[in-house]
């Protein structure tokens, strides 16, 4: 069992690894080996350096890392859930750990198909641990054609009457468990209800009823991730105190998915000051 898993390797979740391991934590940071850093062309308002290009910062935030043997795994977190220590799940295998730090940016994504927005609360989810309650033996669909698609539909299956997976066009991934559900791949046209949801039509015309929606395309975001757990969350963005710690107790999170200045400096003070208030606690 780790001391403190931190999701994510960009400036926050680097940051607060190099605090935790000075102060010889068992720790592991788990990435999916993207940053939205490495989309900044130039960055010119940091202190200390002229310019730099995004991705070269992240990837001299790796090396410092990797210099102090911190270890990094390549994977894709699906779940974070809490016994007696926090799980935090993969498609590969399950960790654990007395603390958590999210620090994974912000990603959510919503697709543009006709209905979406409409139906937000209407029939339209983004969380099926946070709302598969409400679903109790009704069709429902997931969004998405990845790994976090597959989990959201695992959640709903004891629940629901039956889950499709509507990919929208895209192939699906190749994994063992999409074999348990019905897929669909053809283009989504729009989604139809009066007060809800009642169908889907697709772009060949043909239509589906159904009276539930989980949008999980791509990865899980970090407010994704958060809402699972039970922490607060609020206009996407996940709500800390002083210390960096959410509603849930060693849960912690930091950078932009806590909202606020959009920079890399101000991530990495939130990085450092989540690791020293774990230091302190513990």
């Amino acid at each position: 069992m780790f001391d403190v898993i931190i999701i994510g390797s960009g400036p926050a979740g680097i940051s607060a690894a190099i605090y935790l391991k000075r102060a010889k934590k068992n720790i592991l940071i788990i990435s999916n080996g993207k940053s939205a850093l490495e989309k900044a062309e130039k960055i010119e308002n940091y202190y200390g350096i002229e310019s730099i290009s995004g991705k070269e910062l992240y990837e001299v935030g790796l090396e410092q890392a990797k210099r102090l043997q911190i270890p990094i795994e390549i994977d894709e977190v699906t779940n974070i859930s809490f016994e007696n220590n926090f799980v935090v799940t993969t498609p590969n295998r399950e960790y654990e750990a007395k603390n958590v730090i999210i620090a994974t940016g912000t990603n959510r994504i919503s697709p543009k198909i006709k209905g979406i927005k409409e139906f937000e609360g209407k029939g339209v989810s983004y969380c099926a641990i946070c709302d598969a309650f409400f679903y109790r033996n009704k069709d429902v669909a997931v969004i998405g054609n990845g790994n976090y698609a597959i989990h959201e539909a695992k959640q709903l299956k004891p629940v629901a009457k039956s889950v499709i997976i509507l990919t929208d066009g895209k192939e699906m991934i190749q994994n063992r468990d999409a074999a348990s559900f019905e897929v669909e791949e053809t283009p989504i046209r729009e989604f139809r209800g009066t007060n809800s949801i009642e169908e889907v039509e697709f772009e060949n015309n043909n239509t589906k009823k159904i009276e539930g929606v989980f949008v999980a395309i791509g990865t899980a975001s970090s407010a994704d991730l958060a809402k699972k757990i039970g922490a607060v969350v609020k206009n996407n963005n996940i709500v800390v105190d002083d210390n960096m710690e959410t509603t849930v107790k060693g849960l912690y999170a930091c950078g932009d998915c806590t909202g606020g200045l959009l920079q890399v400096n101000k991530a990495v003070y939130e990085g450092a000051q989540a690791a020293m208030s774990i230091i302190k606690s513990s």
